[in-house]
């Protein structure tokens, strides 16, 4: 299973930014395989992240807001989430894989 980071390249907003670097950053430290789907260059990746988040996790306006996390076609959650879930240690469990990836040894 490959995590999707559905992120706005060309955001103006400095915030939206930031998180998606956080985001990004968090994997490769952990050395997590993942995919960057980039939603301001097609517009059928956007439709498919919007039609793919749950009713119930849907901002109450507007779009959601990048970056969307899922693990294949699985919703995980926006940032905010993924930032309760590293808070609190669970982000495993947030991204839905069973363990901490194996650590090659040097």
């Amino acid at each position: 299973m490959v995590i999707k980071v559905f992120l706005a390249s060309s955001s103006s907003s400095v915030t939206i930014k930031k998180r998606q670097q956080e985001v990004l950053q968090f994997l490769e430290a952990n050395r997590i395989e993942y995919e960057e789907v980039d939603i301001t260059m097609l517009e059928e990746k956007r439709q498919w992240m919007y039609k793919n988040i749950p009713k119930d996790r849907l901002p109450e306006q507007g779009n959601p807001l990048p970056p969307q996390i899922f693990n294949d076609n699985i919703y995980c959650g926006d940032y905010e989430s993924f930032f309760e879930s590293k808070e609190s240690n669970t982000v495993f469990l947030f991204l839905q894989l069973k363990s901490r990836p194996a650590q090659k040894e040097l």
